[in-house]
């Protein structure tokens, strides 16, 4: 079954139009990173549409006298992406405006006062573990409606609206509340990453079931190899993501579902219990506890060196680590093993959604300019030019046809095409709950070091749930698949 947010490999080449890859045949997806909830009734700019007059390559109205900031997360993708791409497509299509580029990894600490002060940027790529509060953002009528963007004729073809040159998976994820809020630019898959190289040389087969997996961890254990390692900081979230899609991996898309939902008792039921064991099983005996003090580059490192055999993490990771990654490493994607014997979810079953929240602010100096720039994202040569320089795709349709894509992004494609529908939902709490999905992060460092046990954490877990469920203050949102 396919879900709002996730598609299968067949939909999105189809809707992406990538016929073929000069990869070689099978070649597929990738790419993505995080974002941020809580608030009030959220309000946003209000919608205008656009008249029929509308010029349709100025279809906002954008003065080019108006100068635009936009700021960049500068993570897995860094920031060449807008500084050298984006942003130079849109002083060509409005020659003599000044663009003034910020890139920062400390999104939250740096926008929060201003957003407060009343001086936000015009674009934000709300991204990375010190994202913003969505959600806040929202109550505090803080995000332009991106409708008018999606009712907008194209940049390639002013016949199409933008909402028909993206796989629908945007449209879906955009809303806060309701409201076209957010715009996901990158397509995404999460899962266990490993080198392909190493597994090679090794004769080593990845496992599909969990007796497998473990009997690795003790060829590994014997090598000096870790049979698998996550960030302990700036990174514990991947590891909240591996929980919660093992926990779907073994109870179905429900127990993700019923998460999202703030369903009672939901982070007691088994499988999630179950899921928080064998990870705290699979630290005790192969982990080490000195990962808990590295971050995520840091732990990225120690794999590609070897020094461990999977990594939680999602397709951005390739080009995160490009200049690093050495010749005799290829990474390639491998899905959780079958934990249970009768899981729900199949063996091979991946997440895939969309990603890398691109947001428009509604008090901004020029929220024109902010619409227009992300329309200009959203045209082939925008979009294109994404995945060439980061080695990810985007969400528009037929961008990618012809790029040269890396080892991971081949391996992501030839295992979506295995997984067919069994695709893992996206867990949605961590953008409509933020201080819930922060606060899972700190406690899944407490388990897994084994200072609590998994049942304490998944009772912790459903503490804090009750607590935003029960808070009058924290807008709810619902999901039914």
């Amino acid at each position: 079954m396919t879900h709002p947010g996730e598609i299968t490999r067949r939909q999105l080449l189809r809707r992406i139009g990538m016929t073929a890859f000069v990869a070689g045949p099978g070649a597929g997806l990738l790419s993505a990173c995080a974002t941020a909830g809580t608030g009030g009734e959220p309000t946003a700019a209000p919608a205008t549409s656009i008249p029929a007059s509308a010029n349709p390559k100025n279809p906002f109205g954008v003065d080019a006298k108006k100068p635009l900031e936009v700021v960049i997360f500068s993570g897995g993708y860094s920031d060449a992406y807008a500084k050298d791409l984006h942003e130079e497509l849109y002083k060509k299509a409005y020659p003599g405006v000044t663009v003034k580029h910020n890139a920062t990894q400390q999104i939250g600490t740096q926008l929060r006062p201003r957003f407060v002060a009343g001086d936000p940027p015009d674009v934000l790529n709300n991204s990375g573990p010190d994202s913003m509060d969505l959600a806040a953002l929202a109550a505090e009528g803080h995000l332009a409606d991106l409708a008018p963007l999606f009712d907008a004729p194209s940049v390639d073809d002013p016949a199409k609206k933008v909402r028909d040159t993206v796989t629908p998976a945007v449209l879906e994820n955009a809303k806060v509340t309701g409201k076209d809020l957010v715009l996901n630019y990158t397509v995404s898959h999460r899962a266990l990453w490993y080198n392909a190289k190493l597994f090679e040389t090794k004769q080593w087969t990845v496992p599909a079931t969990w007796e497998e997996f473990l009997a690795l961890g003790e060829k590994a254990k014997a090598e000096g190899i870790l049979l698998f390692a996550y960030p302990g900081q700036k990174g514990p979230y991947y590891q909240l993501w591996n929980v919660l899609y093992t926990a779907a991996k073994i109870g179905g898309n429900q127990v993700i579902i019923d998460i999202d939902n703030l369903v009672d008792n939901a982070w007691n039921a088994e499988p999630m219990k179950r899921a928080v064991t064998v990870w705290v099983d699979v630290q005790t005996k192969y982990g080490d506890k000195a990962y808990f003090g590295l971050d995520h580059t840091q732990t990225q490192v120690k794999q590609l060196q070897n020094k461990l055999l999977f990594y939680p993490v999602g397709s951005w990771v390739e080009n995160e680590m490009v200049k690093d990654k050495p010749a005799d490493f290829d990474y390639a994607i491998a899905p959780i093993p079958e934990v249970t014997g009768s899981d729900k979810m199949p063996y091979g079953a991946i997440q895939v959604g969309v990603g890398e929240n691109f947001v428009v602010a509604a008090k901004g100096k020029n929220p024109q300019g902010g619409l227009e720039y992300l329309r200009l994202m959203l045209s082939k040569e925008g979009a294109r030019g994404f995945t060439e320089k980061t080695q990810n795709l985007t969400v528009v349709n037929g961008a990618a046809e012809g790029v040269n894509l890396p080892a991971g992004l081949v391996s992501a494609a030839k295992a979506q095409d295995k997984a067919g529908q069994n695709i893992i939902t996206e867990a949605r709490f961590e953008g409509w709950y933020k201080e819930l999905f922060d606060y899972g992060t700190e406690q899944i460092n407490v388990v897994m070091a084994g200072r609590i046990t998994p049942e304490k954490f998944c009772a912790n877990m459903q503490k804090k749930a009750d607590d935003v469920k029960n808070d009058d203050s924290v807008t709810k949102q619902t999901r039914s698949r």
